[in-house]
């Protein structure tokens, strides 16, 4: 049944999602990688739609932009519609002098601000962290490709602007990679439905030198990433 984010009926939905955040990505991404796709859900512009890639079924939706967006809409699709794997496909800004703008960071592990895992009331601090299987094919998938690849950990942020501008220096000091908005809350869902997620994240930006890819870049210019998550979901 139709929740009140989502109008797709069960079956409109594959088993594996693709979720970049900004919901014309998943028309660009639908319309140019996916055959006979179908727009199953315009609620709030949140665009999704189910097509074949390669024969496979492919769903890619919007998230939209942070943890308690897309907690609602990935925990519907793990438990609303039998969505087995979500991978987000999103831009990050980088935290470390060796990531460079365009290349792909994979969050293994993602460190957050956020109180989102509050709600679960662990006895102790959880680690969100991905798939092993899905992130060990996909650095698989970007090796046979050639591309810039980083693994590790990632910081998801509730804070765009952050009024103590330190912060990123404490997590880079720590190893964090990169920063964005959303794997943790995916992450945490995935492990509290027992489904699988991976973030795969476009570096958009550079915190340190003030790099940085135009709007209109950050909508289309991520086919590397688009491309890795698409065969990712063929397994």
């Amino acid at each position: 049944m139709p929740t009140p984010h989502n109008n797709a009926e069960k079956g409109q939905i594959a088993k594996t999602v693709l979720m970049p955040g900004d919901p014309l990505r998943a028309k660009y991404i639908a319309e140019t990688y996916l055959t006979d796709p179908v727009c199953f859900n315009t609620v709030r512009n949140m665009f999704g739609y189910t097509g074949k890639y390669k024969g496979t079924d492919v769903t890619v939706m919007g998230s939209g932009m942070g943890i308690p967006s897309i907690g609602i809409y990935s925990y519907e699709l793990y438990t609303e519609y039998d969505v087995d794997t979500i991978i987000r496909i999103g831009s990050a800004g980088a935290l470390k002098t060796d990531v460079h703008v365009k290349d792909l960071v994979f969050g293994q592990g993602a460190c957050t601000d956020s109180n989102y895992a509050m709600q679960f009331h662990f006895p102790g601090t959880w680690a969100p962290i991905a798939d092993f299987d899905l992130l060990r094919h996909a650095v698989e998938i970007a090796e046979e490709k050639g591309l810039n690849v980083k693994v590790g950990n990632i910081v998801s942020t509730d804070s765009f602007y952050n009024l103590d501008d330190t912060v990123n220096d404490t997590w880079a000091k720590y190893g964090a990679l990169a920063v964005e908005m959303e794997a943790a809350g995916l992450y945490l869902n995935a492990a509290r439905c027992g489904k699988k997620a991976l973030a795969i994240c476009t570096i958009s930006d550079h915190i340190i030198t003030g790099e940085a890819l135009s709007a209109a870049e950050r909508q289309t210019g991520f086919a590397d990433m688009m491309e890795v998550a698409l065969e990712l979901a063929r397994y």
